[in-house]
């Protein structure tokens, strides 16, 4: 699944700085960026979107969003680790994790200083 850059991305980054924002802030501020809809309709969008990414994880499809990054499962192997109160030996079994890997516009648009 492959998503263009939104032009409400850029003006997250400016409003953030650091801070954590939530489901709901992002719907507010896409919100304020497309005022000729009813916040309700940009919930639904939102969570469409987000919905959207799950399912296409869930198959194992990357998602990627350009200017953001990209989205995909990796297979973590079974395993044998160690109880550290005991010291015992625990079968960790093989599973599924969700990864992110920033873009590049990303990463520079971090490390940019402020001036």
């Amino acid at each position: 699944m492959r998503v263009t850059s939104l032009p409400v991305l850029a003006d997250l980054t400016q409003t953030l700085k650091g801070d954590l924002m939530t489901k709901s802030q992002l719907i507010e501020k896409v919100a304020e960026s497309f005022s000729g809809y009813k916040k309700k309709d940009v919930e639904l969008a939102v969570n469409t979107i987000f919905e959207s990414m799950k399912g296409a994880l869930v198959n194992e499809q990357r998602v990627e969003i350009r200017g953001l990054g990209t989205f995909r499962v990796k297979h973590r192997e079974a395993r044998l680790g160690r109880n550290p109160r005991s010291g015992e030996n625990v079968d960790i079994p093989d599973r599924k994790i969700p990864f992110f890997k920033a873009g590049r516009a990303l990463k520079i648009q971090l490390n940019v200083e402020d001036a």
